[in-house]
């Protein structure tokens, strides 16, 4: 492999660590700090994607495109959590499963029936479609430059929001000990409904942002959900720096697995590496919040 292809596919991984990071922490965040397993989080990216495309399409206009599939995903999983999920908080873990898995396939149909199983495309905004130089001899997509610096930036907020601002402290309290942080004046209901709706926009967001990169489809969040999955349990459940930091290794550790490797191989290689760390470290990379 030469220097400049293996630059390329080092931003690649990155590009790729980042955009896992955006999908795993809400997911994250509503596993860790609400004990809630939420495999609807990939619905919720996939209905970003699909707001987006849609809003893209009719507007002509990737920002408003961008701002539609952000809110829409994050009202859908308001009204999931206000609606059904929120009963499901004291139950076990297995009941959780078994009602998002129903709810996948419920979205799955729906959205079918709404826009057809026919692929959609996201137009990529003109401005961010050339390339710039990063290297000698490699000139990397701006988009894909624009996709990184998003992730980075929502991975710096996201940490500083939860460790060190007094709405992050209310969730960290209500998280340990509900009844007495209602007891203190906390609105747990109203901040646990919050939690959910910042955890779906980023999973729209991350939605929104691969869609000029892949295909619009009924199942697109499926195998990313899986991948989120293996980020959080690889990071350490609930912690944001542990989830930043297995999204960049998986990312990059998949996208040379699949460049290096054969494919059989290649799609193994990430559920190995966790195999590894969880024998080692069964809590995690990180264990305590941020």
């Amino acid at each position: 492999m030469t220097v400049a292809l293996f630059v390329e596919q080092l931003m690649n991984g990155v590009q790729f660590g980042v955009t896992l990071f955006l999908m795993s922490a809400g997911l994250t965040l509503v596993f860790g700090i609400m004990n809630m397993i939420n495999l609807t989080h990939g619905t919720i990216y996939m209905a970003g994607a699909f707001v987006a495309a849609t809003v893209a399409h009719a507007t002509g206009s990737f920002l408003l495109g961008l701002v539609s599939g952000v809110s829409g995903a994050a009202l859908l999983g308001l009204g999931l959590e206000a609606v059904i999920l929120r009963r499901f908080y004291a139950r076990s873990h297995l009941d959780q499963v078994l009602v998002t898995f129903g709810l996948i396939l419920v979205f799955s149909d729906l959205f079918r029936m709404i826009w057809g199983p026919v692929a959609l495309s996201m137009p990529m905004p003109q401005a961010l479609s050339g390339f710039v130089a990063i290297f000698p001899g490699v000139d990397y997509p701006v988009y894909r430059l624009v996709i990184l610096l998003a992730g980075l930036a929502v991975a710096v907020a996201l940490y500083f929001l939860v460790s060190h601002s007094r709405a992050g402290m209310w969730v960290r309290a209500g998280s340990s000990d509900r009844q007495t942080a209602q007891a203190l004046g906390v609105n747990v209901r109203l901040l646990f409904g919050g939690v959910f709706a910042v955890g779906s926009a980023f999973a729209g967001l991350a939605g929104v942002m691969a869609a000029p990169l892949t295909a619009v489809q009924i199942g697109m969040g499926d195998p990313v959900l899986i991948l989120a999955l293996v980020v959080t349990v690889v990071g350490g459940v609930g912690s944001i720096r542990g989830a930043f930091l297995a999204a960049l290794m998986i990312g990059i550790i998949d996208t040379f697995g699949r460049v290096l490797l054969p494919a059989a191989l290649g799609s193994m290689l990430i559920f190995i590496l966790m195999a590894v760390i969880l024998a080692l470290r069964p809590r995690g990379l990180f264990v305590v919040h941020g």
